[in-house]
């Protein structure tokens, strides 16, 4: 592609390499410090002018340095003269603040799109916003792409039975999202709804919830597919595969989400869950090494072929419509 140049943050620099080896290039050469007091200095060592501009800058463990980097690198390629600059990031930091949740609480979200569109930003690339309504927050137009072909594909491939399956939704609020990858596969689907009040992981999950857990839909001799946006916590995850093969008879169950965060100890208790075949995620959002380490059931989709054709679409000023179809 000509008069472009993509850029790379430090969130994760494996999608950026990924990416454009899909596009066939390198990534082009910026340098990133930071000083003694902690402060983010950027320097662009590549011309931009007229230049249409991609920064890859996904969330990571160091949310603030994240999206305080790619502010700064928005600004320094408006300040080289750039023709546009398009930020793609496959997990928005802070997307599920927003809404206020208590009387003085903030929408972080949108503080977070109005910094962005104060920095320069013209285009931004997602994949499954947690909220699809935070487009809006945006002066700019958004992408939101969607990694359900990607899931799709995978339970295709490599899950046997799985036009027996049943799609479960492990919360009322995600049945947007199941019963969408339900109708592409042509499942029935379910949900299983957890009271939010956890015990400590030292617990059963089954035993101590029995009796806030409502699971609705028949998935007896059945595999079954727990999809939701993020992995973060455990013990909904937990609750939900108990639930599905000890109340409703599931043969299997795989986990599955597009982002996975997983906080603390949330994929080694996972691994160990008895219940869980497998979780699946994409890499989207940075797993790190010492994490994915001795975990036995983690797989992990690539998203970099979706987010370089995004590039290239929007590059040439093509549909990104082909991007959100199903191919088998």
């Amino acid at each position: 592609m000509r008069r472009t140049c993509i850029f790379g943050g430090r969130s994760h620099p494996e999608l950026t390499d990924f990416i454009c080896e899909k596009l066939g290039r390198k990534p082009d050469k910026v340098e990133l410090r930071k000083f003694a007091n902690g402060e983010t200095s950027v320097e662009i060592k590549t011309s931009v002018r007229d230049q249409d501009v991609f920064i890859v800058q996904s969330g990571s463990n160091k949310t603030n340095d994240d999206v305080m980097e790619l502010l700064i690198m928005i600004a320094a390629c408006k300040g080289g003269s750039s023709k546009s600059v398009t930020a793609i990031m496959p997990y928005f930091p802070y997307s599920r603040q927003s809404k206020k949740k208590s009387h003085r609480g903030a929408i972080t979200a949108r503080m977070i799109a109005n910094l962005m569109h104060v920095a320069g930003v013209n285009h931004v690339i997602t994949i499954d916003l947690h909220a699809s309504q935070m487009q809006g927050f945006f002066k700019c137009p958004v992408d939101n792409l969607v990694a359900e072909p990607l899931l799709a594909r995978w339970i295709r491939s490599t899950v046997q039975n799985w036009r027996e399956g049943v799609v479960v939704s492990k919360n009322p609020g995600g049945t947007k999202r199941v019963t969408s990858l339900a109708d592409a596969l042509k499942l029935s689907f379910g949900i299983v709804t957890t009271d939010r009040r956890r015990p400590n992981m030292g617990q059963s999950m089954y035993n101590s919830l029995e009796t806030t857990i409502t699971l609705v839909g028949n998935v007896r001799r059945r595999p079954v597919f727990i999809v939701d946006d993020i992995i973060d916590k455990a013990g909904s995850w937990i609750a939900a595969a108990e639930t599905v093969v000890k109340r409703g008879g599931a043969t299997k169950v795989y986990c599955m989400a597009t982002h996975g965060l997983f906080g603390g100890d949330c994929l080694r208790e996972m691994d160990e869950c008895e219940e869980i075949d497998a979780i699946v995620v994409t890499n989207a959002f940075p797993i790190p090494e010492e994490k994915r380490k001795g975990i036995r059931k983690l797989v992990i989709l690539d998203v970099s072929t979706l987010l370089a054709e995004s590039i290239r679409r929007n590059h040439h000023g093509e549909s990104i419509s082909q991007l959100f179809m199903h191919h088998d």
